[in-house]
Parts: structure tokens; sequence; C-alpha cells
């Protein structure tokens, strides 16, 4: 939320030195001397443990509205004050009268400033380890993550995002999608909006719109974060305009808990959709890139009129139901963004050490198993209009168009009676020439280029649960594989990215080009 208490609340010139020694995360607390989870409070920046240990800063801020000593009322700026804490691991920030978490700063950016600070204290001890590791990298690896020309400029380099409390799933999401050209690049070629005027001009604040629903831009936000990311910035991108935005507009984000990437990434495109549709800015936005067989039509059904997101993630299935009865045929046409695959049920039992291992679920097993025909249970029962009554039907799935980039969401979390399990079982995927004709309605039709993937992404759950763990991304650019862990970015083999256990993975079309290449050398 955005916290009208800052400019009252939080010192405007903080002395660090007031601060203890060490790291940040291993603060102790000035009452009870508890060095778990410790929090700031930035108007005395004392150190005190958070409600869930000894509740002590929540007591600080308590005693600092409770009467002086004397029954003497404390005056309104000192009930002002002691009010904002910050966590001294997250670095989040929280406000007690408010009694929320806080997205805004200072109109001094004090907020962020203390943030810094604290960031460069924890980072401190492993400076030098840092600095020695990168040069060593930058001097010997060919896949380092500052890459050199002959010149000795530098041509790429990563960033990575900051965790703003648990963002690792919304971190991962936006890192793979900056990994797919076609779709980050439309984004970085669309004209900034006007900043904000009136009475918040020039505040440093953590959104750059102003108040009210009506007034928020996403497509603007994932534009700006979208810029950040391969401008050689040396420091992690905080995306916090881009979090205030989704909290604003996808209600189930708020908060700090743990979320399903899968899940954020499904908001993220389908929103960003419908304000493109809307195009409330008013600005001339570039043009979706458009197939020239006019396929592109058929995912208008997604919530109207085609738009980038539609034109690279949108494909259609073709559904057809058969009744076993009478024979009667069925087909329905479903518009997809991405394709949720099961994992093989042969392939989900865990071995014990003593047992010898089974055969590899690749990615193909689950492409078939999720386009095999299927012989429906009782409660899936067609409706047969020529029968007039629910019959045994079996349902097959074709993939009538395919998309620019195709989206595989592997389904690793399931439901048994009251717990949402996690299916840890690796399964073997191409980095390159994924063929998807196989799974296509009408494959002869098909050029050989146009069913041809290759890997741009993969994000990755870390965990046993949806609700806890941690997600981390791959993504290729330029040739070169690149592992993000919210705000560390490094290099990477192909041989690692193969052996991820993946969540999600993000491949695109192979060109034309380098196809009818490829067919003329085979």
């Amino acid at each position: 939320m955005e916290c009208p208490h800052l400019n009252s609340s939080v010192c405007t010139s903080i002395d660090y030195s007031g601060f203890p020694n060490g790291s940040p995360s291993s603060w102790c607390c000035s009452v009870c001397r508890s060095n778990k989870s410790p929090w700031v409070c930035l108007t005395c920046l004392s150190v005190h443990c958070g409600r869930y240990v000894n509740g002590h800063a929540k007591k600080h801020y308590e005693d600092s509205q409770s009467p002086a000593a004397g029954g003497q009322k404390r005056c309104d700026k000192q009930q002002s004050q002691h009010l904002v804490c910050m966590d001294c691991i997250s670095y989040s920030t929280f406000c007690y009268r408010c009694d929320d978490f806080v997205v805004n700063d200072t109109r001094l950016g004090q907020v962020q400033k203390v943030r810094e600070h604290l960031q460069s204290l924890e980072n401190a001890p492993l400076t030098a380890d840092r600095t020695l590791k990168r040069k060593l990298l930058e001097s010997s690896s060919p896949n380092s993550k500052l890459l050199k020309d002959n010149g000795g400029a530098s041509t790429l380099c990563a960033t990575g995002l900051r965790n703003l409390g648990n963002t690792c799933f919304m971190n991962a999401i936006l890192q793979s999608l900056s990994n797919i050209q076609l779709f980050s690049c439309y984004f970085k070629e669309l004209p900034a909006v006007a900043l904000r005027s009136g009475k918040t001009a020039g505040r440093r604040m953590y959104h750059t719109r102003s108040q009210g629903d009506t007034s928020v831009s996403l497509v603007e936000e994932f534009r700006k974060t979208l810029c950040s990311l391969w401008q050689g910035n040396p420091t992690a991108f905080s995306p916090d305009s881009l979090f205030y935005v989704v909290w604003k507009i996808m209600p189930s984000f708020r908060g700090y808990q743990q979320q399903d990437a899968h899940e954020f990434m499904r908001y993220l495109l389908d929103h960003l959709h419908r304000e493109l549709q809307g195009n409330r800015n008013g600005a001339k936005t570039p043009a979706a890139p458009q197939r020239e067989d006019g396929a592109n039509a058929a995912c208008k059904s997604l919530n109207g009129s085609s738009t980038v997101v539609t034109s690279i993630f949108g494909g259609v299935l073709q559904n057809e139901v058969n009744c076993l009865v009478c024979g009667t045929e069925s087909r329905k046409y479903d518009p997809f963004l991405d394709l949720s695959l099961d994992i093989p049920s042969q392939f989900r039992h865990k071995r014990t050490k003593d047992q010898e291992p089974g055969p590899t679920c690749t990615l193909l097993d689950c492409l078939r198993s999720f386009t095999d025909l299927e012989e429906l249970d009782e409660t899936e029962f067609y409706m047969c209009h020529k029968c007039k009554k629910k019959q045994k039907s079996t349902k097959k799935f074709w993939v009538q168009k395919l998309p620019k980039v195709l989206c595989l969401h592997l389904k690793r979390f399931h439901w048994t009676s009251y717990l949402r399990n996690k299916v840890d079982t690796y399964v073997e995927f191409p980095l390159r020439d994924l063929d998807m004709r196989g799974y296509l309605l009408e494959p002869e039709n098909s050029l050989r280029g146009g069913c041809l993937y290759d890997l741009a992404a993969v994000v990755v759950h870390h965990g046993s649960g949806v609700g806890s763990g941690h997600y981390t991304a791959y993504g290729r650019q330029e040739g070169r594989w690149y592992h993000f862990n919210d705000s560390t970015v490094t290099p990477t083999e192909e041989e690692t990215v193969v052996k991820a256990k993946a969540y999600i993975l993000f491949y695109t079309e192979r060109n034309d080009t380098a196809s009818s290449e490829m067919d003329t050398k085979l």
C-alpha cells in the first residue's frame, strides 16, 4: 500500500554510524538480543525483533504512542514518529499505523537510501571475493556475465531483479519473458507514458502513476522493467513500481507470501492483453506481429481482438469428443496461451536407493499423454445430442494452430486429500529442434520449419510445495545461457540447463531463414 506517514516518520538526516556492526540479517534485538527477524526503526534506527519472535519492534511503536511519564500527552510530531520499520533481511517496509507493507517512498527517497545501505552492509564481506571472481571470469571465460567485443567495450550485461519479499515467482517470469526477443522488443519499442504531474511531481516514489485504479499502467511498468534488464546495470533492478501495479490490479497477489509462477504468468499476460486492447494511454503503439496466413484471427476469442500477447503466445486446439454408443463426433476449438501437461503416472513413483532406475520421462512423453485418445470417466460423460443423454465417450486433442512462442507448463503440483504435493520427477527436454508436427491436426499442410522450436527460457521451482520453496530461471541471449536467481545473474552451460527440473518451458519458433537453410542441407 501507499503510506501517508513516511515523510513525518522517516528520519530526514540518517546517521548510518548509529547502525550496529556486522551484517543486517544477523543484527540482534536491543531488548532480548535475539538475532531472528531483525527490524530497524526508520525514525531512531534502533533494532528490534519482529512480531513472530518476541514482538519488540511493535512494542517500540506502541511505547512511542503511549502517554509520556507524568501522564502528559505526546505531541502530534512525536506520535507521528516510530511508525515505520524495515525488515533487515528482505528490506520490505512496514507501517504499524497503517498495519500494512509500504511500497512508496519519501520525497527525498530516504527509504530507498536505507535499503541500499543495508544491502551494502550485507554484501560487504563478500565484495572482495566477488570482485576477484568477476575479474577472473571476464579475463578467462567466453561465457562470462559481462561480454566484451574486440574493442573492449561491454556489449551485453544481464541484470538481476531484487527480491521484494518472496517475489522470486515474479522475478523468474519477468526474466524469462525478457529473453523472448520477439515479445520483449515489442514492449521496449513502445513510447513512454508521460510522467506524473501536479502534487506528485518531483517525488521519488516506487510507482510512476498517480493514485487511482484507472491511472496505473501495467504495460508502462512492464515496459520500463524490460528496458532495465539488459542495460548493463552493475546492481540489481528493483521492480517496486511494477509490483505496486500488480497489487493494484491483481488482488490475489497482494502481500509477501510465496505464489505460483505459472498462475502469475497467466494473470500477467491476460492483463497485458486487456490493457493493450483498451490502449488507455492514447499513444500510438507498434503493430503486433501477424502471421501471413491470417490464422491469428482464430485467437480473437481470447477476450476479443488480437494483441501482441495473442499474436505471439496464442495457439488453437481442436477438441474432438466421440460418443461410444452412436459414434457422433463433436468438435470444439479452444484458444490457448500455454499448454499444461501432466507428467505421466508411470514416471511419478519415487524409487528407493535399492531399486534400479527406471526409464526417464521426456517432454515428448508429456506431449503424447496430452494428445493421446482418452476415454472419459463417469464424472465427465459427454452429453450426446443424438442420443439425448450422457454417454460413454472418448476425447482427443489436436493442435490446429501453433504459436510463435510455445509455452509448456508441467503440472508438478497435485491436490491429495488435504495437501498439494509436488511431483519432483525429472523431465528430459530438448534445447533445440522440438518438432511439433506430430501433434498437428493437418501436418501435411505445415512447413517443416514452422513446427520446429528452440528453447529460450526455463522456470524452475526448488522445494517441496507451491506455497514454499524458491523460483529461478534460465534464459538464452545471443546463444549464451544465463541463470537468473533474483539479484544474481551468472553465466551457465547447456549441460547445466538440461539437468534442471523444469516447471515452465518457453520455446520460440524457428525462423524461416534458418529452417530453409536446414531443409536445404538435409
